[in-house]
């Protein structure tokens, strides 16, 4: 059911609708009809208008129909109206998405984070869900087993809401325990649009097969680190994080905010972008605002246009002019399934890695092999010159190998810049 705002146009509302199928699809359901209505604002009832709920009734008896599901959110008491009017179970956006989050957890974390999710979504739904026992009302000083039953479940669910939310404390500080070990190390985080191709741009950076992909919203939902090496000695640890997609719901927002904390560590995010879409740039403007909203868009970022194996080579040429047009960010076009395309990734990543670097020149003596060698692990060897017993080095090094090296006897550092 699709009831999108007056001023969205007729394609836009298309792929809105297109984008529920996918969803419908993941979560394992069948459409059997569609019904929509454009409205200037949501009747307070059943969202849609009176005309239209009773259009939605007689498809869901047409088509068999055993659930209805809304492209918008819908209020407890919308949700109980239309249960009611249909008779079948009605999900609204939100409580699809965090369906489809429950069978796509796999770990711990991803699991604890989901039924957080769904917890704080049931909530303040209880009521709904209880109403069949409001009929059996007590007088003065007798409450009805519904109400009392409701009070328990709310009870229950607040004191499982705070557990979770204890458990997931933890792992966030192993998570912190963790991120310290990589200090010094180059981060990359992956974000975008649900099957933007994050994963596949992971696997195919790092050579990775293990890496899960698979042509689905919402495939994977834990987050996967891999080092990526990008030539001339330099690497990188890349993560990938969960997708975006249009009003994601903010429970999941809020709840895989501990995961997202690795984009917030990262010295470099790449938004990953499907650029075989036509409506890319909605996708687009819908990860910004999560980026906003957990305070993440003022990293340093790349621009990745994926998928352009999908395009031809003028849909190509026009997206890299329109790009150009209004994006001050740096901006690469790729295709993960073309290892020549990533090229010009990996090259962007070192350039933001040299960004970091101080150019060092520095006097060592020749028969340190190991310290020679270590310099050419940790940093970029531009220049070596023998002078019998002493070795004439300029390289670019960490700032934390800066401070080892002063550090170190029998180096004499004679420039820094």
């Amino acid at each position: 059911m699709g009831a999108p705002n007056k001023d969205v146009s007729p394609p836009l509302a298309e792929e809105h609708l297109s984008e529920l199928r996918r969803l419908t699809d993941t979560a394992g359901g069948q459409i059997v009809g569609t019904v929509r209505q454009r409205l200037d604002r949501p009747h307070p009832r059943y969202y849609v208008g009176d005309g239209k709920a009773d259009e939605l009734k007689d498809a869901v008896v047409q088509g068999g129909a055993e659930l209805v599901i809304f492209d918008e959110d819908l209020s407890p008491a919308q949700g109980k109206n239309l249960e009611d009017l249909v008779g079948v179970r009605v999900l609204d956006r939100s409580e699809l998405i965090l369906d489809i989050f429950s069978t796509r957890a796999r770990s711990r974390e991803a699991m604890m984070q989901v039924e957080l999710a769904q917890l704080e979504y049931l909530l303040p739904r209880l009521k709904r869900m209880w109403i069949h026992l409001s009929r059996i009302r007590g007088g003065i000083g007798l409450r009805g087993p519904g109400e009392t039953q409701l009070e328990t479940d709310r009870r229950l669910i607040g004191e499982r809401i705070s557990d979770l939310k204890t458990k997931l404390r933890t792992v966030t500080r192993a998570r912190e325990v963790q991120r310290r070990g990589r200090e010094g190390q180059f981060r990359v985080s992956l974000v975008g649009y649900t099957n933007a191709g994050k994963s596949s741009l992971l696997r195919a950076l790092s050579g990775d097969t293990d890496i899960f992909v698979e042509d689905l919203l919402f495939a994977t939902l834990d987050s996967a680190t891999r080092s990526v090496g990008l030539g001339d000695g330099y690497a990188a640890l890349v993560t990938d994080t969960v997708g975006f997609i249009r009003k994601l719901p903010h429970h999941l927002v809020a709840s895989f905010r501990s995961t997202l904390e690795e984009a917030r560590e990262a010295d470099l995010l790449l938004h990953v972008v499907d650029a075989s879409l036509s409506g890319w740039r909605e996708q687009f403007d819908v990860v910004e605002d999560v980026l906003e909203e957990l305070r993440l868009h003022e990293r340093p970022q790349v621009l990745v246009f994926n998928k352009i194996d999908r395009v031809t080579h003028a849909e190509e040429e026009s997206l890299r002019d329109r790009v150009r047009a209004f994006e001050p960010r740096p901006a690469v076009f790729v295709s993960a399934l073309d290892p020549g395309s990533l090229v010009a990734l990996r090259e962007t990543l070192k350039a933001h890695i040299r960004i970091g670097l101080s150019r060092v020149h520095l006097e060592l003596p020749a028969g340190d092999g190991e310290l020679l060698a270590w310099l050419y692990r940790e940093g970029e060897v531009l220049e070596r010159l023998d002078h019998g017993a002493m070795m004439d080095v300029k390289a670019r090094i960490p700032a934390c190998i800066l401070g080892q090296l002063r550090r170190h006897q029998g180096i004499r550092i004679l420039d820094v810049t």
